[in-house]
């Protein structure tokens, strides 16, 4: 039987009282059906704080993420005007803070372009070679290290076909690297690179 039908009248029932006996069911049914919504709500409300207090988490991680990033992009700019300067000790200090610091950000494979080049001119050359080789397979196709590593194998490591390789990857990609103007005014290389890739270029 539907629960909603009402009672087959009963033999010998007066109709009157067989619907009130229906009415008196349907308003107890309803009560129990309102008192079990009002005793799920508070349920509901004690929910609603956790999914607030997860929003807020969540805003804050990403603020923090955002902050890092500045940082680490503001560093990295300023290691690169010291450089254009010619304060190389000062910009291998930044370019280094980046790779440290912030060595989960992508960022921070560009800071080592920096600092290879720096190295270069102050500090082991070996060093700045095995730096620009790691970096040239992590930015794979980023002409400015490509155009470096291939000076520096020529001048240094006296490996010519590799040189050359290399700086047909750079020069296929951005032709400026046939430039020695362009490096040393617009990508501020350090001077001992600048005579590097002179040779390169030269044959020298």
């Amino acid at each position: 039987m539907h629960p909603s039908a009402p009672p087959p009248v009963a033999a010998g029932a007066s109709p009157a009282k067989t619907v009130s006996n229906t009415i008196t069911t349907a308003v107890s049914a309803a009560a129990e059906d309102s008192s079990s919504r009002e005793a799920a709500a508070p349920r509901l409300r004690q929910r609603q704080p956790s999914g607030t207090s997860g929003g807020r988490r969540g805003a804050a991680a990403s603020a923090a993420v955002s902050r890092r990033v500045g940082e680490a992009v503001g560093l990295l700019e300023r290691g690169r005007a010291l450089q254009a300067r010619g304060d190389f000790p000062e910009a291998l200090a930044s370019f280094t803070g980046v790779v440290r610091e912030y060595a989960d950000l992508a960022l921070s494979e560009y800071a080592r372009v920096g600092r290879a080049l720096v190295l270069y001119e102050i500090g082991d050359r070996d060093e700045s070679i095995a730096e620009m080789e790691d970096v040239s397979i992590a930015l794979k196709g980023y002409p400015e290290i490509h155009a470096a590593l291939a000076a520096a194998l020529y001048a240094d490591k006296h490996a010519a076909l590799l040189a050359e390789n290399q700086f047909a990857i750079a020069t296929l990609l951005d032709p400026h690297y046939t430039d020695l103007a362009y490096v040393r005014d617009t990508k501020h290389w350090p001077p001992s690179l600048v005579a590097s890739l002179h040779d390169f270029i030269t044959l020298t």
